[in-house]
């Protein structure tokens, strides 16, 4: 039984590698076997699913590693494979064979294979190791086209945002064995003693919220968006963005155990999901406004497990997964066949392209929340969680939920209008439009939007029971008749404004947050004045120290060294030279051996030193090369080394 558990994550990973790793080699057979690999793993999700294996390894002296798959594991490994499989099929013939396709399908499935790692590890060593791998394939893909300056510093911002936020869990790890939980077991976790618990429930939530891209994290995302429009499809709405969600969903007694940490998880979901919303309502590029959207909707996820709604918050995060990654296909589809993701040239992309418009028009209605699609059942269930825990976490999700409703309709509106008298005017503003969608194209959109509309059938009382009872939460509230119908009349009225009076929406907005709002409440601006500007200023205050001290030291002791070498013999030549001529021949013999030992022995010793410190100081330099990436790679060797001392040494 541990086999296949051992199996559903191997699969991907040595696929994944072995694929990026051969490159352009196998071009035209990289697209059917990423396919037919995320076929498989499906196959193997789906039955680790229903048998619900588990394994345990040794790891570290004490520690182990540790996989299962549990209730909410079952749900997830279901999810990530199925909407990495139809990505992969929308991404078949995305690429055309003048690009690398064997290192992107093999990144993807690398990426899957860290996600199914994160979503079943029971321990924190093997969490970390899987968060690391899947931050380090996430930048990788996001800077995919690394030949586009503007696309790498893009993928740049994305991974050191989401690293800066990852520390908090070596934090809690350290925190955690420093208070007791000598396993670091996650179930182990929340029996941590004070003060310590605290720590490492500040290191787990800090880290949970920077890679769900919430506030004050959420610049990242927009940055992001730079990447292919496949990457953002899985990366971005099912898998990399939801892991925190989901690592706060699957510590909700950590979070309940220190009394503090709920409700600041739940405040910052709420708050998130309000602000969002009216950043994604500002937006007048497609992307950008699916990608505020999706920091919104994992705000929710993010209040319910704050607020004790395990249930709901899992609900949502498969609706919005389903109904995201299609919208994002979509987004790819019309960026490949019209060049162009800005909203106003994409008027009449709908009825130019029917079958991508008919399917992205099912998912933002789904986005939307209106009845009786799936986000509409799912909002309610998180929502449910939030009244029983404070009204004003209830009344803030109210207004966020009406705030998606007016954008998911902005971003329709444009997309169905009548096609302008000259449409082609608006195209090719990103690249060359090749004026049609890929044939590959029409099965993972159908299949996504679909499951979007239909997933609301877990919110009904036998599903809905059922569901609780696989993830162990029986005991949850749902939400009352009367709560069921006022989301419902705020969300209808919220859209139909919005359609009929498309051009006011943004007056939503308050004045003060218009500006705010279209630079993503300048978080970026903000991280570089409180963060980046102080460590380079610092950075280059250390360059400045140890080229003019720690380097004009060494460059002293070494002419220093020599000066003293050519002055030590001077003087014996000139002492060495009056004892001979004073003592005769017998003192001329001894005074050649002693030559001999100052030239062979004291000269030598000193142009050793003086070498050796020279050649130290040109090896000292080589690893500062100002690049990122070696800096990131050297510091993978470090551990690994750190990691056989420990395993070596006992």
């Amino acid at each position: 039984m541990s086999a296949l558990i051992w199996l559903l994550i191997a699969l991907p990973l040595a696929a994944g590698a072995a694929l990026a790793v051969i490159g352009t080699r196998l071009n035209r057979q990289a697209p059917a076997l990423g396919v037919l690999v995320s076929v498989a793993m499906l196959g193997l999700a789906v039955a680790a699913a229903s048998t619900r294996p588990s394994s345990s390894v040794p790891l570290f002296s004490g520690i182990r590693a540790g996989l299962a798959v549990d209730g909410l594991s079952a749900v997830m490994v279901i999810t990530v494979a199925a909407v990495t499989t139809g990505v992969l099929v929308f991404s078949a013939g995305e690429f055309g064979e003048e690009e690398n396709r064997g290192r992107f399908f093999g990144l993807m499935l690398l990426f899957a294979g860290s996600m199914l790692v994160t979503v079943t590890a029971t321990t924190l060593p093997l969490l970390l190791m899987s968060w690391e791998l899947m931050g380090a394939t996430s930048w990788a893909l996001i800077g995919y086209w690394w030949r586009d300056p503007e696309r790498a510093r893009a993928a740049d911002t994305a991974f050191l945002t989401t690293r800066t936020a990852d520390l908090g869990l070596y934090l809690a790890a350290g925190a955690a064995m420093a208070g007791g939980a000598a396993t670091l077991s996650l179930d182990a976790l929340a029996s941590t003693v004070s003060p310590w618990l605290h720590l490492v429930t500040a290191g787990i939530v800090t880290a949970a919220l920077g890679k769900s891209a919430q506030l004050p994290f959420s610049f990242w995302l927009s940055r992001a968006m730079k990447g292919p429009s496949p990457v953002s499809a899985l990366l971005h709405s099912a898998t990399m963005v939801a892991a925190g969600a989901y690592l706060l969903l699957r510590l909700h007694p950590l979070l309940a155990a220190t009394g503090w940490a709920g409700p600041v998880v739940a405040w910052t979901g709420a708050v998130t999901a309000l602000l969002l919303g009216m950043v994604a309502l500002a937006q007048r590029d497609l992307k950008q406004l699916l990608a505020a959207s999706t920091a919104s909707q994992i705000g929710f996820m993010v209040l319910a497990a704050g607020s004790g709604g395990v249930a709901g918050g899992t609900f949502q995060l498969v609706a919005h997964a389903a109904a995201k990654s299609g919208l994002f296909l979509a987004a790819g589809a019309w960026l490949t066949a019209l060049g162009t993701k800005q909203l106003p040239s994409l008027r009449g992309a709908a009825r130019t392209h029917r079958l991508v418009g008919a399917c992205f028009t099912v998912g933002a209605l789904t986005l939307a929340g209106l009845p009786p699609l799936s986000l509409w059942w799912a909002k309610d269930d998180v929502l449910a969680a939030a009244r029983a825990e404070s009204t004003g976490l209830y009344l803030v999700g109210l207004a966020a939920a009406a705030v998606a409703a007016v954008y998911s309709i902005k971003a329709l509106w444009y997309v169905t209008r009548p096609l302008p008298e000259d449409p082609r005017t608006g195209y090719d503003t990103e690249r060359p439009g090749t004026r049609r969608v890929p044939a590959t194209s029409a099965a993972p959109l159908l299949v996504l939007a679909g499951a979007a509309a239909v997933l609301g059938v877990l919110a009904l009382p036998g599903p809905a029971a059922w569901l609780r009872d696989l993830l162990g939460v029986p005991g949850e509230p749902s939400p009352k008749a009367w709560e069921l119908g006022l989301a419902a009349t705020i969300v209808l009225a919220a859209a139909g404004m919005s359609w009929w009076r498309p051009f006011r929406s943004r007056a939503l907005i308050p004045p003060v947050l218009v500006r705010w709002a279209d630079g993503w409440l300048l978080g970026e601006r903000a991280a570089h004045a409180v963060v980046v500007r102080p460590v380079t200023a610092m950075a280059r205050a250390l360059a400045v120290f140890d080229d003019r001290i720690v380097d004009g030291v060494v460059r002293q002791v070494a002419r220093g060294g020599l000066a003293l070498a050519h002055k030590a013999r001077h003087v014996d030549d000139s002492g060495v030279d009056t004892a001979v001529e004073a003592v005769g021949r017998g003192g001329l013999a001894a005074a050649r051996q002693a030559r001999r030992l100052d030239d062979g022995g004291i000269d030598a010793v000193v142009s050793a030193v003086a070498s050796g410190v020279r050649s130290l100081g040109r090896w000292a330099r080589r690893p500062q090369t100002g690049l990122l990436h070696q800096y990131y790679a050297q510091a993978a060797v470090g551990f690994c080394v750190l990691v056989l001392i420990v395993l070596l040494v006992r």
